[in-house]
């Protein structure tokens, strides 16, 4: 079973006995939406790179998964509502 409500590393060490990290996460999370009970999820997270940003956006629903990037470039990452700097 996928754990599908995880939002930060903190959360994922909690809730998922066997999880393990490498390097430094360098996306933060804009947004994140689920139904354990319908078997979906959707999150919007950035990444701050050299000239703008990247957004990925996903989507999950049992076990298909699509994902999306795009650059936008001159953008910036400020802070995130419940990110702490």
């Amino acid at each position: 079973m996928k754990t599908l409500d995880v939002t930060n590393q903190d959360d994922a060490k909690a809730k998922v006995s066997d999880v393990q990290f490498a390097g430094a996460n360098s996306w933060h999370l804009v947004s994140k939406a689920w139904s354990k009970r319908e078997g979906w999820m959707k999150s919007t997270k950035v990444m701050g790179v050299p000239g703008g940003v990247v957004l990925q956006v996903s989507t999950q629903q049992n076990d298909s998964v699509a994902e999306a990037l795009v650059f936008v470039p001159g953008a910036t990452v400020e802070g995130i509502l419940g990110e702490e700097k």
